[in-house]
């Protein structure tokens, strides 16, 4: 991966609760980190920390930096939204949560909207499938075709703002091409 991308100064925000796969989250806000993005962890119900699934088991907790209702998507440069099958299956339940991506895709400052694994759920569910190109894990192909996607099988893929990968090998790719649309 990639580690010349300069993103100083630029806000990135990771929507998630309860059950997003941990390599999902920490590996792409680590990266965001070290190439000098501000990150903030967003999440839903007034949470202080959320708990990862780490493969077949709860993982690590993650602090919560804001809620999903208290921010604008104005405010950030690319939204990031991690898989498990947990975590998109909640946020999509919730109208805070999806409101929010439905404004940061018409937001101007956002560069970049990307998910992992089954956080194409999270598109589906907001609207953002339809008429796009996404990757996704496999098991949920179906669900993005039928939302009105065309899906693929690749690594990383980029639809406008969207940006979409299958599942954590991609990480390194996923990141790399987030922080090259906001580093633009």
């Amino acid at each position: 991966m990639s580690n010349t991308q300069n993103l100083k100064g630029k806000k990135i925000a990771i929507l998630a609760t309860n059950g997003f796969e941990q390599s999902e989250l920490i590996q792409p806000r680590d990266k965001f980190i070290e190439q000098g993005a501000d990150v903030d962890v967003l999440s839903i119900d007034d949470q202080t920390t959320i708990k990862a699934w780490d493969k077949d088991n709860w993982g690590k907790d993650v602090n919560v930096d804001k809620q999903v209702t208290s921010v604008n998507p104005e405010d950030y440069d690319a939204l990031v939204l991690p898989g498990g099958q947990i975590n998109p299956d909640v946020l999509r339940t919730n109208e805070d949560a999806v409101a929010f991506i439905k404004s940061a895709n018409s937001a101007a400052s956002i560069k970049a909207i990307g998910a992992i694994c089954h956080g194409p759920w999270l598109l589906v569910e907001s609207g953002l499938a339809k008429g796009a190109t996404l990757t996704s894990f496999p098991s949920i192909q179906t669900d993005l075709k039928n939302a009105g996607a065309t899906w693929v099988d690749e690594e990383v893929v980029t639809h406008s703002k969207l940006v979409t990968s299958r599942n954590p090998d991609d990480i390194p790719a996923f990141v790399n091409k987030i922080s090259e649309l906001v580093a633009q």
